[in-house]
């Protein structure tokens, strides 16, 4: 009875009430607490404290992302094209598409001076050099004229006939004053090592031969010749056509030149050739070589 009296004592109830109210406030504390830390933002939290997360599912795997280098911008598939097909820069720049080749051919009076020592003749012309831009080309041409004798020169040898050979060798540029229209003006000349020959001719008895028959027949040989090396120059110009091509920018163009030319031959006074008779050649060569042809 004692015992229950203690029990239902208000000083016991006193301390329970008291002791449920302080495990009650505990506990609502630490809820608080852990909301309120749940709810910093990532921002907010120092980089030396925080933790990458690892996905549950694998965490032993690490995953990369491979950023573009900004100082290596990708080219412009417009400006790859342009250097595609741009003919005319991918040319310039190889040597091989700013070659220049020339070949001719045509007649070559002579002037005044020389017609008394010389006639017409033909002559054939093979050039190559590089094109050097601006309508330029710098070119080695080699010359062949092969010109007759006049009746006088021949008789006072006492030959049949006769010829006159010329060979050059010169350096000549050609300047195009037009080298942006498909028809254009030229200039050219220069100059170079030229070689003369004058050949005189007597035909010769001699026995021919055809198939199942023989007989006689004359034949042309050299009975004597002058020769001399010396220089000469030149100088001219003419009218070409240039072929447009597919791309506009064609090289092969034809041509129709006029030069004067003066080879620097000595004199040949009162002089026998290979026991013919005496023969006197003026000084000097002067032709005017007309030319046609095609360049490259």
């Amino acid at each position: 009875m004692s015992s229950v009296r203690r029990f239902c004592h208000p000083g016991h109830w006193a301390a329970i009430l008291t002791a449920a109210l302080l495990s009650v406030g505990v506990a609502n504390a630490q809820t608080t607490t852990s909301h309120d830390a749940s709810a910093v933002p990532d921002s907010a939290v120092p980089a030396s404290l925080a933790t990458p997360a690892t996905p549950a599912a694998d965490s032993s795997s690490t995953e990369y992302t491979y950023l573009a280098d900004p100082a290596e911008p990708t080219p412009s598939p417009l400006a790859s094209a342009a250097g595609q097909y741009d003919n005319k820069s991918s040319k310039s720049a190889d040597w091989k598409g700013r070659l220049a080749l020339e070949f001719g051919g045509g007649f070559d009076p002579p002037t005044s001076d020389s017609s008394k020592y010389i006639s017409t003749g033909y002559n054939v012309n093979v050039g190559g050099g590089m094109h050097m831009g601006h309508g330029v080309s710098l070119l080695v041409e080699y010359q062949f004229i092969r010109s007759g004798l006049p009746n006088a020169i021949v008789a006072q040898a006492g030959s049949d006939g006769g010829d006159v050979h010329l060979w050059s060798l010169g350096l000549e540029p050609v300047i195009d004053l037009m080298p942006h229209h498909n028809t254009s003006v030229y200039v050219t000349g220069g100059g170079g090592f030229y070689r003369k020959v004058t050949n005189f001719t007597v035909q010769t008895l001699t026995t021919f031969c055809y198939y199942f028959y023989c007989g006689p027949g004359y034949t042309t040989q050299t009975a004597g010749h002058f020769s001399s090396n010396q220089g000469g120059w030149n100088i001219g110009g003419g009218v070409s056509h240039r072929f447009a091509g597919m791309y506009g920018d064609g090289k092969m163009a034809v041509f129709a030149e006029a030069r004067y030319l003066d080879v620097n031959s000595p004199a040949v006074i009162n002089q026998s050739a290979n026991g013919l008779g005496n023969t006197t050649i003026g000084a000097g060569t002067k032709l005017i070589p007309i030319t046609f042809g095609l360049r490259f």
